[in-house]
């Protein structure tokens, strides 16, 4: 890949979140610009509507991970909950650039994605993967060995990957700029974490 002289290549800021005894594994794209990071964690811009989602699913709470009044998440509450039922988060992309200099992946150059057989030795038990927005199921599907077709959103395929059963989920994106209701996207990572084993809220 040809790089220009005025463009940047960035590395995540974060690693891997790979707790003990993964079920399942979300992966996204690429991490906000520091100036827009509420924390040292996946999703931390606070304008994004992950841990809102999380918060709705798993609490019927949009709130349940924000920190206090501040207008930032719970680093340390979400790492704790994720780690209780199994949940790891990797983005599909190790090095980009930013070609305006935003969050945009419309407008983001992958220049290498991530080392995705490293991530799944380290996560043995881990079977069902689903990535959250478009950009982010098509580098996934760019490191499979087969030919696999873009599922839709809300749609689950099967695949191997390395002689390894996994099945795909593409999900809504959780940015603000991803036209869906809060609790239409809620009830789409709800069908995920369900169909995966993963214990939800169930109104009692």
């Amino acid at each position: 890949m040809a790089i220009g002289a005025n463009e940047v290549v960035e590395t995540r800021p974060f690693p891997p979140f790979l707790p003990p005894k993964v079920i399942v594994m979300l992966m996204g794209t690429f991490p906000p610009t520091s100036e827009k990071r509420a924390m040292d964690f996946h999703y931390p811009n606070f304008q994004n509507d992950m841990w809102r989602v999380y918060g709705l699913v798993f609490f019927n709470d949009k709130d349940y991970f924000r920190k206090g009044e501040e207008k930032a998440f719970d680093a340390e509450k979400i790492k704790a909950f994720l780690t209780e039922r199994g949940i790891a988060y990797c983005p599909t992309v190790l090095k980009a650039i930013r070609e305006r200099g935003n969050a945009s992946d419309a407008f983001l150059k992958v220049v290498e994605p991530v080392p995705l057989a490293e991530v799944l030795q380290q996560i043995p038990d881990c079977k069902h993967i689903a990535t959250t927005g478009g950009k982010a199921t098509e580098v996934l599907l760019s490191l499979l060995d087969e030919d696999v077709k873009m599922p839709k959103v809300g749609e689950t395929i099967p695949y191997v990957f390395e002689g390894r059963q996994l099945t795909l989920t593409r999900l809504p994106s959780t940015s603000r700029a991803y036209p869906l209701k809060l609790e239409k996207k809620a009830e789409a990572y709800k069908g995920f974490f369900v169909d995966s084993g993963v214990e939800v809220y169930d109104g009692e």
